[in-house]
């Protein structure tokens, strides 16, 4: 599990849970869950990223629990979720099935956001039983589906072997981070995030970063130098949209473009300016909103539509009955 040293003052300070559970998945691993907002309302659920935690998704929840229900967990090894031998895509998609299972009613929708390796996890679950139950929509944030490393900007090459080799090299580097320093900030910057971010934005996500163990941060980048979901991305038939950063360093906009243009159902394409990988962090409100506009569009006016059904069924069938209590009447 990780160490937690999040931000604990100002917007990016995760907010405390109205419930917080425990959900095993396939293999008996543990994951940490947290629920925020109304059990009433419509319900979200959030994947965060390599090395991060739910205190990730801070400003996201702080925004959407005043009128949603937020589901976030911890990737196993992440936050307060143990470390798993089980490091592979499989085993995101098994975890992500076993949070709906414990948060949602049989049946209940909900839109599912996920950021980087979040968003994989998604890509990896897309064609479970579970998975389809329960998703009325998605928003995949900064990722990508396969080729992470060789398309990744964070070594300042020219694309080819050893740009490649060289990336995986930092990006798996077993080194400890370290405590949170001036030079670790500018580092953290330049690696994950847009020019224009503040130092209160670099200041929480190295705090998350920082904060991952080497052996649960190594263990994953060698998953991801090796992914391959680009069966799972033609299986996310859900309605689906993406939000990337043009100075994402580590997936790039490239991956971006490429998803929406092999999602089977993909209703909306933002690329940020100037804005990094860490867009939830970076563009709070943007991606908020498009939260917000995907469980107004789709969980919401669906959960209407249904209601209106139903309650237009209920009307036709006391019609009759009054008609049939009429008829009654007149043969008596």
């Amino acid at each position: 599990m990780s160490r937690l040293t999040h931000v604990t003052q100002g917007p990016y300070a995760p907010p405390a849970a109205e419930r917080e559970l425990t959900a095993v998945s396939a293999d008996g691993a543990r994951l940490h869950v947290e629920v925020h907002g109304s059990e009433h309302a419509p319900a979200v659920v959030l994947a965060h990223g390599w090395t991060c935690s739910t205190a990730f998704w801070a400003a996201q929840i702080r925004d959407l629990a005043v009128d949603h229900r937020v589901i976030a967990y911890d990737q196993r090894g992440h936050g307060r979720s143990p470390a798993s031998p089980a490091c592979t895509t499989d085993a995101l998609a098994d975890d992500l099935e076993a949070v709906l299972a414990a948060t949602l009613a049989p049946g209940e929708k909900a839109v599912l956001v996920g950021h980087s390796m979040g968003g994989m996890t998604l890509m990896a679950a897309s064609a479970r039983p579970r998975f389809r139950e329960h998703a009325a929509a998605a928003l995949l944030c900064s990722t990508g589906s396969s080729k992470l490393v060789a398309e990744a900007l964070v070594v300042p090459m020219g694309a080819g072997r050893a740009r490649t080799w060289l990336t995986g090299k930092v990006l798996g580097s077993r080194a400890p981070l370290g405590p949170v320093t001036p030079v670790a900030r500018r580092i953290l910057k330049y690696a994950t995030m847009g020019p224009g971010s503040s130092p209160v934005m670099v200041e929480a996500c190295a705090r998350v970063v920082h904060a991952c163990p080497r052996a649960v941060r190594h263990a994953w980048s060698r998953v991801l130098e090796l992914i391959d979901l680009d069966h799972g991305v033609r299986e996310l038939k859900v309605p689906t949209a993406v939000v990337a950063g043009t100075a994402d360093r580590l997936t790039p906009v490239v991956h971006a473009r490429a998803l929406v243009a092999a999602l089977p159902n993909c209703v909306g394409s933002t690329e940020l300016t100037g804005v990094g990988h860490m867009t939830p962090v970076e563009a709070p409100e943007l991606v908020g909103s498009r939260i917000r506009e995907l469980v107004a569009t789709y969980l919401v006016s669906a959960e209407d539509a249904e209601l209106a059904v139903v309650t237009e069924a209920a009307e036709v069938v006391e019609s009759a009955e009054v008609v049939d209590s009429a008829e009654m009447r007149e043969g008596a």
